[in-house]
């Protein structure tokens, strides 16, 4: 019986002998080999309970649990530089940082962030929430350590699909040109590159990797320019032969040959005193090398490994049992945005063989695992790179089929010159739905959709909207497939809508044209962008049955603004207030101020939106009270361009 996997859970042993001493990896280090595999079982359990009740990012950090210990254990951290990527996946990083008695209060508002942040400890070298950053980044570092001649060391942990990232490739293609000495571990958990394992692999990997070899290895390399038979300029061809030989000798070959960089494994990533002594082996090789190691995500907790996507971050569950905790609630709730952009995906390709949809890495997600179950041949999951996937949209669409990519806002930044260059220079029908757009919760920072308006509306000839709810999304989604031409982006937030009776029948919107909610908006009038409206639509009833003439209007385009529409609020409303989930600077707010100036208008405008500022993670609720857009916060923002008591309308 696998001990570990059937370790006590939650209710069963609270205690952490080893775990309890561990508050700084400088502690760690005292341990001897011998216990850190205690240690890793430790860890995983203390996940498995604290992950249980406090939801984040599972199966990726059960399958770290060895490297990160052993990267403690070899490297003088902070001194030397750890450089995560997929940032979702340094729990144990920040356990064993000294941030374990904060743990609780991962993800949530005040606490501790779901992604390392330089700002939250001096072992968090680089921010790490966008996939495919830091070969990149400690390739910097390294470079930087060469320059300033300092014996520092640093380390990448590349994994969990990110190698698939372009960026990646890029610091892969520069590693070799300037002196460094920068170690980048793949840690392979089957999202992308195969294992290969074996008797003569392990044999390859101690031979390759012991201080033995490579010091005779150097040693013939200082005789040999000694002797003025090789020269410093064919270090690089010396390399390549290396590479070569090696693949002669275990009768395989990888694809980072090509790159000039000293490639070591596979490893057992899960034996973490194997990986001690490879790390302190290698740690001090000169030049750049790339340490591969097979990995399960999910590692040491069935249900994880079993269905590492629905473990990925599985919410609240009965860490004894496997058992997902749901709401109890018994009434029917409104589906989430990103299942309703699912189901009608489905609908509109059932009507069209033209429609195909485009997805980077992210098909459960955003909920296109519809369209794969039903269309397989018209899906395309182009992996973790939001540049490939807006050019590849719009190579589908040059050849006359109608591309729906569906990525994510805070993503959608990566691809913003394919969005000019590729897309909308040449004025392709691409319709991009925007899924988690505003503010997204306990993934924070890194991930809040909140500039997508902004940027968006900068682009000649781009039609940017958002809908009030579910119905309009799926209007939305059908006009932008049939009615209209040129790129067009729908953004949604994440999570449940308001209507529950969603699916009715598919059916055109107009193009550039908003709706007037509530109309006698004489002393006040709202202009609202997206489900944010919603929120707002409550407080104009409120106001009205507190006799104030308020209305409301969803604008529904941020670009084109329905300028007719606008004039006539311009005419009729005192005072206009703007309320959408982006950032204020850019943003639609900063449209209407700009047709309000150009038209004369006389009123007072309020702008409500994310302020200037990063927002921190926690709760969508806390969230919008924090930036004001939660109900009673707009309501107050009302009351001050609203006359007193005595003045209302009678």
């Amino acid at each position: 019986m696998d001990t570990e996997r059937q370790a006590p859970l939650a209710g069963g042993t609270k205690g952490y002998p080893l775990l309890d001493t561990i508050d700084s990896p400088e502690a760690l280090r005292r341990l001897s080999p011998e216990q850190l595999p205690q240690l890793c079982a430790e860890i995983r359990r203390y996940l498995l309970e604290a992950l249980s009740v406090n939801p984040g990012h599972l199966g990726a950090n059960l399958g770290v649990v060895e490297i990160t210990v052993a990267l403690h254990y070899v490297y003088d951290t902070p001194e030397d530089r750890i450089v995560w990527d997929v940032g979702h996946q340094a729990y144990v990083h920040k356990l064993l940082t000294g941030r374990r008695e904060a743990f609780h209060t991962l993800r949530t508002w005040g606490g501790l962030a779901g992604f390392p942040i330089p700002s939250e400890s001096p072992y968090d070298t680089f921010a790490a929430g966008h996939a495919s950053n830091s070969i990149s980044a400690a390739l910097g570092m390294a470079v930087g350590a060469e320059l300033q001649h300092d014996e520092r060391r640093v380390v990448a942990l590349i994994g969990d699909g990110a190698m698939s990232g372009g960026m990646a490739f890029e610091g892969l293609n520069n590693a070799s040109s300037f002196p460094n000495n920068l170690l980048i571990i793949l840690n392979d958990n089957n999202m992308s590159i195969d294992k290969n394992v074996g008797g003569l692999n392990r044999h390859m990997v101690k031979l390759l990797t012991s201080p033995a070899y490579n010091n005779v290895r150097y040693q013939s390399y200082r005789v040999l320019r000694k002797l003025h038979l090789v020269e410093e300029h064919q270090r690089q061809g010396l390399l390549r032969f290396n590479n070569r030989l090696k693949a002669l000798l275990s009768g395989q070959s990888n694809f980072f040959d090509s790159f000039n960089i000293r490639y070591l494994g596979p490893v057992d990533g899960h034996d973490v005193v194997e990986l001690v002594q490879i790390l302190r082996d290698i740690k001090d090789m000169k030049g750049p090398r790339l340490l591969h190691l097979a990995t399960t995500k999910g590692k040491g907790y069935t249900p994880a490994e079993q269905e590492p996507t629905i473990w990925h971050a599985p919410g609240k569950f009965d860490p004894a049992t496997g058992e997902r905790l749901k709401s109890s609630s018994t009434r029917p709730e409104p589906p989430k945005f990103q299942d309703v952009f699912g189901h009608t995906l489905v609908e509109l390709a059932e009507r069209d063989e033209r429609i195909v949809g485009v997805t980077p890495a992210m098909p459960t997600g955003c909920s296109m695992t519809y369209m794969m179950e039903r269309f397989p041949y018209r899906s395309f999951d182009v992996g973790i790179a939001e540049e490939h996937a807006v050019t590849f949209s719009s190579g589908l669409a040059h050849e006359g089929f109608i591309p729906v990519c569906n990525i994510y806002s805070t993503f959608m930044q990566r691809a913003y010159d394919q969005l000019i260059h590729d897309v909308a220079l040449t004025e392709t029908h691409v319709v991009f739905c925007l899924d988690r757009a505003g503010l997204v919760g306990e993934d924070g920072a890194t991930h809040q959709g909140a500039f997508d308006l902004a940027y968006l509306r900068t682009i000649p000839g781009m039609t940017v909207c958002s809908p009030y709810d579910e119905v309009q999304l799926r209007q939305l989604m059908y006009s932008a497939c049939f009615d209209w031409q040129g790129p067009i982006a729908i953004r949604y937030p994440r999570g449940a809508g308001s209507v529950v009776d969603w699916r009715q029948p598919l059916a055109s919107y107009p193009y550039a044209q908003a709706r007037r909610l509530r109309g006698g908006g004489r002393q006040l009038c709202f202009l609202t962008l997206g489900p944010i409206g919603v929120s707002v639509t409550e407080v104009v009833d409120r106001l009205r049955s507190e006799g104030y003439e308020v209305g409301q209007i969803d604008l529904v385009f941020a670009k084109p603004l329905d300028t007719a529409c606008l004039e006539e609020a311009f005419a009729e409303s005192a005072a206009l207030i703007t309320v959408e989930e982006g950032c204020l600077t850019g943003g639609v707010g900063s449209a209407v101020l700009q047709l309000a100036m150009e038209s004369g208008y006389r009123g007072r405008i309020k702008t409500l939106g994310l302020p200037d500022e990063f927002i921190a993670h926690g709760s969508p609720a806390q969230q919008r009270a924090y930036c004001g857009l939660d109900a009673e916060s707009i309501y107050r923002a009302a009351r001050e361009l609203l006359p007193d008591d005595q003045a209302k309308t009678e």
